[in-house]
This record gives structure tokens, C-alpha cells and sequence, in this order.
């Protein structure tokens, strides 16, 4: 019964992140008009899909070893702890704010642990042999990962103001062609990034369980991943999709392209690291790179970005508090 919760909790989070995070893959494609919302829709969902079953588990492994609690009470700490991202991505959803969800389940998993049995129950870790491992390891590629972006953004600005200063209108047909071809691919890395967590947080209540031997993640566990964030894609996350596309400043094709490309470069290989990083946050990073990478930084809404900055550091915290609520309503329950 527990386990069965706590997985449906698990699939809802894929199902938030698909239309909080997933939705960053598609904003800049929408909001340059390179593709209609349906169209965008569906090229996010089947890359997803392909990116979740076909790169790997590397980033599942170190999801799981975040926290390390007692095989008794390990599906009530996790799942309380996934709840408590649930809430939280749903909250900043409402409020337009493209936070992460990576954060969100980080932050959920640690503040359930603490409240079942302190810092012991915490694998803080750090890094080893070039991949992170537990909460520091995760915490600092998610750091690492929006400063990349930002940088990666800039530069490829600076590279095609100097490629295409000469450039006519005929550049726009193929620009747009590229705009499918890396909104494909930033899907792609998000699927491979995104999915593995929920998939990671599955496994490890079944090793804990004793439904599995050793930690690996079945076929069903990826098809029902899958599955979940393609439906919170397909659901859209449209008030994110307006902040990261046309709030933060008007994005050309170019831009979108440059940041798309920043973007994927950034998260492809932080899933072959085995580092969950931030979607949301790379690919606002990378907008607002961009933007001061081609215009005067007073192009740039602050205002926006400052609301951005505040939502991620409250993240952590926040979904941490609401896990810890959880748990304990959860015990008092059961």
C-alpha cells in the first residue's frame, strides 16, 4: 500500500516536471513563432521519451543515493519527501516562475530524511572519480549548471553577431530548421536528465523493499517515467513557457537558437556525468546570456530575473519544509 503511494507520488512528479521543466524545451521555439504549440508539444514528447529509455541511468544512480535511511521507513521518508516536490513545482507553476524541479526533489528528499533520523540519514558526499555523489555532489552541478549556461549563451551570441552581421533575410528558413533540430535535441538531454530522477527515486524504494536485489532500473519503471512526463508535457506549462520566452526580454530566432544550442550542450553532458542539473535553470540562464550577449543588459526585465533568482533559492528550503510536513502527516497516518 505504502509503496504504491509513494510510486504514485513518484509518477506525479515526472508528470509536474513534464510540464514545468519539459516546458522549457519548447518556450523559445514557441515564442519565435518557429513552431505552433501543438507541433512544439509533441516534437518535446516523443524526444523525451527516447532521451528517458535510451541514454543511460547514470543520473537515477546518484538520485538514489541521496538519502540513506532504514529499508522500514524508506518508501515514508522518500515519498513524503517526492510529495513535498510535487507541491512545491505545482506552487511555482501557478506563480509563472520557472524553478527546478531537481532542486524541488533534492530539497523534498534531505527535509523528509532529517525529520525521520537527522543528518545520518543524509548521504552528503561530494565527488568521486569525476561524478557527484550525494547532496554536495548534487547540489554543486546544480550550481555549476546555470553559470554554463549563462556563459555558453553569451558566447555563441558573440559568435553569430560576427557570423551573420552580413547576413538577409533568407538566413531565417534555415535558422528556423535549426531552432526544430535543437529543440529536439534539448528535449532529448532533458528526457535523458529529468526522467532518470523520478526513475532513480523508484528504484530505490524497490532495492529497499526488497522487490529488487541490487539497484537497477526495470523497462516498466522508464516506460512509466516516460509515460508521466510526456503527459505533463503534453499538458504544457504555458505561464513558463511565456516568462523564459517573451518576459525576460523578446527573443529573435537567432536568440533562440543560440540558447537552445547553450542549453543542450549543457545538459547533454551533465547526463553523461551522472549530474542532475536543472532544466529551468540552465535554459533561463542561457536566455539571459543571450540577452546581454546581444543587446544593452537594459533590454533585460530584472525585475523578472530577480523574481527567478528568489524562487530558486527558496527552493531548496521550501521543498525540504513541506517534506518534513509530509512525513510526519504521512506517520500519523500510518
Amino acid at each position: 500500500m505504502g509503496l504504491g503511494i509513494a510510486i504514485a507520488f513518484t509518477l506525479a512528479f515526472s508528470v509536474t516536471n513534464g510540464f514545468h521543466d519539459a516546458a522549457n524545451a519548447i518556450a523559445t521555439l514557441v515564442a519565435t513563432r518557429g513552431a505552433r504549440p501543438a507541433q512544439a508539444v509533441v516534437l518535446s514528447s516523443v524526444f523525451n521519451v527516447i532521451g528517458a529509455l535510451v541514454l543511460g541511468t547514470a543520473v537515477a544512480d546518484t538520485i538514489a543515493g541521496i538519502v540513506t535511511v532504514d529499508s522500514k521507513s524508506a518508501v515514508a521518508v522518500i515519498g513524503s519527501g517526492v510529495l513535498g516536490a510535487v507541491l512545491w513545482n505545482l506552487f511555482t507553476w501557478w506563480r509563472g516562475l520557472p524553478s527546478s524541479s531537481g532542486h524541488a526533489l533534492v530539497g523534498g528528499l534531505v527535509g523528509s530524511a532529517l525529520a525521520d533520523a537527522g543528518v545520518s540519514a543524509v548521504h552528503w558526499g561530494g565527488f568521486k572519480h569525476g561524478q557527484p555523489i550525494g547532496v554536495v555532489g548534487v547540489l554543486v552541478a546544480l550550481a555549476i549548471s546555470p553559470v554554463l549556461g549563462l556563459l555558453f549563451g553569451y558566447g555563441l551570441t558573440r559568435l553569430s553577431k560576427r557570423a551573420l552581421h552580413r547576413a538577409t533575410r533568407r538566413i531565417r528558413t534555415p535558422v528556423r530548421a535549426a531552432e526544430w533540430v535543437m529543440s529536439a535535441a534539448l528535449s532529448l538531454s532533458h528526457g535523458a536528465n529529468d526522467a532518470q530522477k523520478s526513475m532513480g527515486v523508484i528504484a530505490g524504494m524497490l532495492v529497499a523493499t526488497g522487490h529488487l536485489h541490487s539497484f537497477s532500473v526495470p523497462l516498466w519503471v522508464k516506460l512509466a517515467c516516460a509515460a508521466a512526463m510526456t503527459l505533463g508535457t503534453a499538458m504544457g506549462g504555458w505561464r513558463i513557457v511565456r516568462t523564459i520566452g517573451r518576459r525576460i526580454f523578446h527573443l529573435t530566432p537567432v536568440d533562440a537558437l543560440a540558447s537552445q544550442s547553450a542549453s543542450t550542450a549543457v545538459i547533454f553532458g551533465a547526463s553523461l556525468l551522472g549530474a542532475p542539473v536543472s532544466t529551468s535553470h540552465v535554459v533561463s540562464s542561457s536566455v539571459i546570456g543571450v540577452g546581454t550577449g546581444r543587446r544593452r543588459t537594459g533590454h533585460i526585465r530584472w525585475t523578472i530575473v530577480r523574481s527567478m533568482a528568489i524562487a530558486w533559492l527558496l527552493t531548496l528550503p521550501a521543498a525540504g519544509a513541506v517534506g518534513a510536513a509530509t512525513l510526519l502527516v504521512w506517520n500519523a497516518i500510518a
